[in-house]
């Protein structure tokens, strides 16, 4: 079976800890890198780093050498960008970067660690530019485009090369194929390098893309504004999503699958019926719903068109009502997306989201701050005859900061492009995974730890890391062997905690198919077949 181990460089280019030294890395002067600083950790040293946006706490790391470069994005506006690149000792040959989430500016030193140094990855992550929280767009504005430009896509396309350099001057020898890890707002960074920077990555791995915020940010206000303000009549208390309304949706929908566990496979198949909550004439409002509330579900489960038809963006899907209060129908509105009008759009600090209407939609649209949307169907260059690149895309049907219907919608559009202006068959270069009970990126109740961003991270590590299991693996052997994935086995950990221990396994399904019980122990992944 392949293995990432299983190549014949394997420790050939190790270094030891003389070579971990700023001298060893030099750029021409007029480059714009430098290097700010450079540490070597042997094998069990204590790796403790924080930023804003990341952080990792650990001695289980094999040995590596950290190096810290500053890389000047925009001369003229002296602006620059944070990036690390993380080399170990006993390196594979190959090199993977990793996106950033959110809104956020900070190394994510967490999948540094936790993904590239524990696989024998050469691994390269950026600040994109800025440092903040994953939530607070405050430093995009007012008017200032540098630094968006530098977080849409600027800022790690300059780290992937600047990158490779490290690699190459450090080891002696360039690297072999080039990987991309990223969800959410590392997904859309992930789809900007396939669409825009063809040559820079082999392969990329992107699970539930923030790739259209101009459309996904009016949307998560509106889902949003159909349940405020709280104690109006539309108003759904958290208990009532996480009790009433789920155990309702699994009371209608759960055996559709041919197993009832608590996880619907397919959400598409489920039509929930909020109305069979209805309150009758003097019942405990706490266990019934009332009209408005009914209407503000079926507007919440339902994709979101403007004016004229103009479709907008997917809708949330029955099954994720565990994790839908505390994504966008909770009190409060979500901190990204009024950000995103204030300080990228607008250039106004005042602006409430109330105020949203369709010529704010399409003033985002027209605008497109620093060219961030990542939407375009044609992707020839990347996965034609010259470059022969590779796409793994994942979503989970729990999602509650993404639809997950956004992920098939850009799949169904590059589906359809490539096949009307190619020869291409989509499943040569370009394979959609959907998880069911996984909410963004990764958590949830369902088998969600595949190797995805940030689960290693969060305690949910793969089984293993061999194709399979492991989703950077299954990218390694499809790049490399040809060998393109059909499914995975994917773990959901008691308490999403692997020291919890297994619960159960699952089959993860090559869209379109969708995980259908065949009989057996509910537990084990053969208990299924995707069909």
């Amino acid at each position: 079976m392949f293995t990432l181990l299983a190549i014949p460089f394997l420790l050939l280019f190790g270094r030891a800890s003389p070579h971990c030294i700023p001298n060893t890395f030099t750029f021409e002067s007029s480059s714009g890198v430098s290097i700010l600083n450079t540490s070597y950790y042997t094998a069990g040293d204590l790796v403790n780093i924080t930023n804003l946006y990341s952080s990792i706490d650990t001695s289980s790391l094999p040995a590596f050498c950290r190096v810290e470069l500053l890389i000047t994005t925009n001369a003229t506006a002296n602006s620059t960008a944070n990036t690390e690149v993380w080399l170990p000792d006993e390196w594979n040959g190959r090199y993977v970067g990793f996106g950033n989430g959110g809104l956020g500016g900070g190394v994510d030193v967490a999948d540094l660690g936790f993904v590239a140094v524990m696989q024998g990855f050469a691994g390269m992550s950026t600040d994109t530019g800025h440092s903040s929280t994953a939530l607070s767009g405050t430093w995009g504005g007012p008017h200032n485009d540098n630094a968006i430009i530098d977080w849409a896509y600027r800022a790690l396309h300059l780290s992937v090369g600047f990158g490779k350099q490290v690699v190459q001057q450090y080891y002696g020898s360039a690297t072999s194929k080039s990987y991309y890890l990223g969800c959410s707002t590392g997904g859309r960074q992930g789809l900007k390098e396939v669409q825009q920077f063809p040559e820079d990555f082999d392969g990329v791995v992107v699970g539930s893309p923030a790739n259209w915020m101009s459309h996904l940010a009016p949307w998560s206000i509106l889902v949003n504004l159909n349940v405020l303000p709280v104690d109006s009549p539309q108003w759904i208390p958290a208990d009532m999503w996480t009790g009433l309304i789920h155990n309702e949706v699994l009371n209608q929908c759960d055996a559709l699958d041919g197993v009832t566990d608590g996880i619907l496979n397919d959400p598409r198949m489920c039509y929930f019926r909020p109305e069979t909550l209805a309150c009758r004439p003097g019942q405990n409002t706490s266990t019934c719903l009332n009209l408005a509330q009914i209407n503000a579900i079926h507007q919440i489960y339902s994709p979101y068109y403007e004016t004229n038809q103009t479709y907008i963006f997917a809708g949330y899907y029955p099954g994720g009502e565990l994790g839908y209060p505390y994504g966008l129908v909770g009190p409060t509105p979500f901190e990204i997306s009024g950000d995103y009008y204030r300080y990228f759009v607008l250039n106004d600090t005042t602006w409430n989201m109330t105020s949203l209407n369709y010529s704010v939609i399409q003033l985002g649209d027209e605008l497109d701050p620093g060219m961030e949307n990542a939407i375009s169907p044609n992707i020839t260059a990347f996965a034609g005859p010259g470059h022969n690149g590779k796409v793994l895309h994942y979503v989970g049907w729990a999602d509650q900061i993404i639809s997950p219907g956004n992920s098939l919608y850009y799949y169904e559009t590059v589906h359809a492009f490539m096949q009307a202006e190619s020869e291409m068959n989509i499943d040569d270069f370009y394979r959609l995974f959907t998880v069911p009970g996984m909410q963004h990126c990764k958590g949830g109740y369902g088998a969600n730890a595949f190797g995805g961003s940030g689960q290693a991270a969060a305690s949910m590590p793969p089984l293993s890391y061999d194709p399979q299991h492991n989703a950077l693996a299954a990218m390694v052997a499809w790049v490399e062997e040809g060998i393109a994935p059909s499914s995975f086995v994917a773990a959901y950990y008691n308490n999403n905690t692997e020291t919890d221990g297994v619960a159960f396994t699952r089959p993860l399904c090559k869209y379109p198919a969708s995980i259908k019980y065949m009989g057996g122990d509910p537990n084990a992944a053969t208990s299924f077949i995707c069909a």
